[in-house]
């Protein structure tokens, strides 16, 4: 059976809705940001610090081509998307599902927690709404299906299970 594949901003709840999806479909749940954490023994804004944002991209991208595995939800690092190997790897056997969350929320949701906390891998001197920009059409880009987080976290599970409804 095929995999779901979360992408989104960090910050906009892949790894939650995630688990909560898995529970709900019955399926196995896998989380690249703690895969990469795992084999590195370090945190991610450790790893993104200590070696820097290029190899950084370059790990999460051996992360994503890594998972082998089906009925499965797959929660991405934000920035996988700068991984076209990855990101193709991962869709071969997956609906890609984007979160999209409207940039004012991210900016509040950054704003409580620090951006330094949640690995982000981007310059410190990029606003949010710059990475944003950057990203939006990679996002796009790979989606099969987009969901507009404009719900709680049980409203956006149900539009996701709602959006892949006879396509598992």
């Amino acid at each position: 059976m095929k995999n779901i594949v979360l992408i989104g901003m960090p910050g906009t709840g892949k790894s939650t809705v995630g688990v909560i999806l898995a529970k709900r479909l019955g399926f196995d749940y896998i989380d690249t940001d703690i895969l990469i954490s795992q084999k590195e023994k370090r945190t991610l804004p450790q790893i993104i610090a200590e070696d820097g944002i290029e190899e950084f991209l370059r790990t999460e991208g051996c992360a994503g081509l890594s998972v082998e595995c089906e009925s499965t939800v797959i929660a991405t690092g934000g920035s996988m998307i700068f991984s076209p190997d990855a990101m193709n790897h991962l869709a071969k056997n997956g609906i890609t599902i984007w979160l999209e969350t409207p940039l004012n929320e991210l900016e509040t949701r950054y704003a409580r927690n620090s951006r330094h906390d949640r690995g982000v891998a981007a310059p410190e001197s990029m606003t949010i709404a710059d990475i944003y920009a950057i990203r939006k059409p990679l996002y796009e880009k790979y989606a099969t299906i987009t969901i507009h987080c404009e719900e709680n976290t049980e409203g956006v599970v149900q539009q996701v299970r709602d959006a892949i409804e006879g396509l598992l």
